[in-house]
């Protein structure tokens, strides 16, 4: 995937997993999205390959929602260790 498809994917994986965890008291630009979103894809490639299925493949729904679902364990872990 090209840079451009790494930032559009970021943007609306950290989007989605903010809209799923829910508001923590802060806001969160376009910018903390995007590399939440962009961490979250690698995450997510490394949970998805630990049960045996395939990481981020490109530009489409199955990536996204594998980014989303590392965002939001990085979020929860983030919220874990803060506490």
């Amino acid at each position: 995937m090209g840079i451009i498809s790494w930032i559009f994917m970021g943007a609306i994986a950290g989007w989605l997993a903010h809209k799923i965890t829910g508001p923590n008291g802060k806001k969160h630009g376009c910018i903390s999205n995007i590399l939440l979103g962009i961490i979250g894809a690698f995450i997510g490639g490394f949970i998805m390959s630990l049960l045996g299925g395939y990481g981020v493949t490109g530009f489409n729904l199955r990536s996204i929602i594998v980014a989303t679902l590392g965002a939001v364990v990085l979020i929860w872990i983030g919220r874990s260790i803060k506490n």
